[in-house]
């Protein structure tokens, strides 16, 4: 489990492609100490939750299933790109954001971007199954960063990154027309989930 909380902003180092259709990632974790990681734990690498399988001095290796590549933008993700990195939650962790699996649900894309104030406003494009689970004033996670819903229209939505964010995230260098991992918030699942199964839609 994850915050939404971004950690650092890291690099893809080297993707090598596998003849089976997955990919390994080399990440350079930037200002995240290696120190405490071991072979075995969870990174969320821009949303994705990802298995450390050796780690280095400065980062550390993943696999990337062939199903985590076709639901996610990291087939997408060529060495010398840029990533937002968290490590998993601790029973100390400060839960600055909400809780966030690093289970993408979708791919969006970002609609447009305008200045507000010294904030700018985001409008993203989820995909239509998702949009009954974004709610104003709810959360989202899109590329790891645990963000507020400002508004919603349809299967369209808009945040507001403020310059903290901007500066600490990957969303600086987003434009209109990139791609991001969407994870909608889990309790809308589960509600959804319960609701279903009290109408008797579902078998047990």
């Amino acid at each position: 489990m994850f915050t939404g909380i971004v950690q650092a902003v890291g690099r893809i180092e080297e993707r090598i492609e596998h003849p089976s259709g997955d990919v390994s990632l080399l990440v350079d974790t930037a200002a995240i100490s290696m120190a405490d990681i071991a072979i075995g734990d969870s990174i969320c690498v821009s949303g994705v939750c990802l298995t450390a399988v050796e780690v280095t001095p400065a980062g550390f290796r993943t696999d990337v299933s062939a199903e985590s590549l076709a639901r996610t933008t990291l087939n997408k993700l060529a060495a010398g790109r840029r990533v937002n990195l968290e490590t998993a939650l601790t029973p100390e962790t400060r839960l600055g954001g909400h809780l966030v699996s690093g289970h993408v649900d979708g791919v969006g894309e970002l609609l447009a971007r305008r200045d507000d104030a010294r904030s700018v406003r985001f409008e993203f494009q989820a995909p239509e199954a998702l949009a009954r689970y974004i709610a104003e004033k709810g959360s989202v996670c899109i590329d790891g960063t645990s963000l507020t819903v400002n508004g919603v229209d349809g299967a369209s939505f808009d945040v507001n990154i403020v310059p903290h964010t901007l500066r600490a995230t990957t969303f600086g260098a987003l434009r209109p027309g990139d791609a991001v991992n969407i994870e909608v918030d889990q309790i809308a699942r589960y509600v959804e989930r319960l609701l279903t199964w009290r109408k008797g839609s579902v078998s047990p």
